[in-house]
């Protein structure tokens, strides 16, 4: 399932986190049964087991991809939020700037 193709209102890390370890559980099953292939066979055996590796890598990939541009999207938008609202209300950002630095402050003056 590509993450373009999710139905609206679905969150990202609610489809992608299961899906992602059960895609490189079945990379690993596949590279397991490749390398155990190879030890004891060849010939069209060999071929198989490695165009199944090959194939459940590139859906890895492709997923993997897509959860790094949704994650980018994200990014994009938190920053643009955190923009706008900075440019809105300066002086509160400032303040809870402040308020942060001054616990952070204290919390390593502790040590």
């Amino acid at each position: 399932m590509s993450l373009k193709n999710l139905p609206a209102g679905t969150e990202y890390s609610d489809v992608t986190k299961e899906q992602l370890i059960s895609d490189f559980k079945v990379v690993v099953a596949d590279a397991e049964a490749l390398i155990k292939a190879t030890a004891n066979q060849g010939g069209e055996a060999l071929a198989s087991l490695r165009t199944k590796a090959e194939e459940s890598l590139s859906v890895a990939k492709v997923k993997l991809a897509d959860a790094q541009e949704a994650l980018i999207e994200k990014s994009k938008v938190a920053a643009k939020a955190t923009d706008e609202y900075v440019h809105d209300n300066p002086w509160k950002s400032v303040g809870v700037a402040a308020g942060v630095g001054l616990v952070i402050g204290l919390l390593i003056g502790r040590r």
